[in-house]
């Protein structure tokens, strides 16, 4: 099979197109072919190994041990394990693969049962591959950190990205007042989400403006507890998914002492991957959130595709097409 891998950190430049070897399910795994998977800011912090926490978090100190990248997939059963009781060949299926081996980035990944859900058919492979990492992630802040009430207020920062699109999405649906944070020629989709407020972080610092929320999620934190505890109503929950490094150990040291002045609290989010992706599919197929893709790429492509990501362009999710 065809597949883009990897042997060192370093920049697109380190990805190849390769042959290898047809992957043999094991007991309770299932043989996917890869019909599309989605590509994350999670895969191209693995591609250079930065921040260093990428690598402590199970990337590899010194080299990749993860060949080939690409968590989020949709496809079809080609083959099941003998212990397998969920799928049979040829149910169309979707997941995050980042608690097991990863390998989106290819024709077909072996995949533990329970890492998988049933695709609707009523859902092309393209939304589905979109939904799992960025859409959990989003629905865990949201939803998990603070039981939101209609007409509270929710701040997202990074809103254009592959969370922050569906955390708009899913802040409007629960009833809250959403203020979308990004740059400035991002900021008309957002709108079209149901933003309600949008601000060009080129020219404005949300956590200097004297509004407060009673949820701030951050998907590109940069900001010291001082500037988010400033932007947070009393009561009010800030929920880091991403960020500088300096930032994520600020929140992991200092958090427990700040929450412990006052009523606002310091949040990060830990990852449960497919967790209430069952949710999110039945609200996606329902037209009550939507995957908002910003280009395909086949999978010859994907070193393109990562820089586009890289780059700050994307406008919701990249995804990689896999041809049959």
């Amino acid at each position: 099979m065809r597949a883009i891998v990897y042997q060192k950190y370093g920049l697109t430049n380190v990805l190849h197109l390769t042959e290898l070897p047809l992957p043999v399910p094991k007991a309770n795994e299932v043989l996917i072919r890869i019909h599309a998977a989605s590509v994350n800011s999670w895969d191209w912090d693995l591609l250079r190994g930065k921040p260093f926490i990428v690598r402590l978090a199970g990337g590899g100190i010194i080299k990749p041990k993860l060949p080939v990248l690409g968590a989020d997939v949709a496809g079809v059963v080609e083959s099941v394990g003998q212990k397998v009781k969920q799928f049979k060949c040829g149910d169309a299926v979707f997941g995050d693969l980042s608690s097991a081996r990863w390998g989106g980035f290819a024709e077909f990944v072996s995949v533990p049962e329970n890492l998988l859900t049933l695709k609707p058919p009523n859902v092309s492979f393209e939304q589905a591959a979109a939904l799992p990492q960025a859409g959990v992630m989003a629905w865990q802040g949201i939803h998990d950190f603070r039981k939101l009430q209609t007409g509270q207020k929710v701040l997202i920062n990074g809103a254009a990205g592959g969370v922050g699109t569906y955390a708009v999405q899913l802040a409007k649906m629960l009833g809250a007042e959403v203020t979308a944070v990004d740059r400035g020629d991002k900021l008309e989709i957002l709108k079209l989400l149901g933003a309600d407020h949008v601000i060009d972080y080129t020219m404005k610092d949300f956590t200097q403006t004297g509004d407060q929320y009673d949820l701030v999620l951050d998907v590109v934190a940069r900001r010291s507890l001082a500037d988010y505890k400033r932007a947070l109503l009393p009561g009010g929950v800030c929920v880091l998914i991403g960020g500088s490094t300096s930032t994520i150990l600020q929140f992991m040291f200092f958090r427990t002492l700040a929450s412990m002045t006052d009523s606002r609290k310091l949040r990060i989010l830990m990852h449960q991957p497919n967790k209430d992706l069952t949710v999110l599919m039945d609200l996606l197929r329902a037209g009550r959130i939507k995957s908002i893709i910003h280009k395909c790429f086949p999978l010859s492509q994907v070193p393109e595709a990562l820089q586009c990501i890289g780059n700050g362009e994307a406008i919701g999710k990249i995804i990689v097409q896999v041809p049959l």
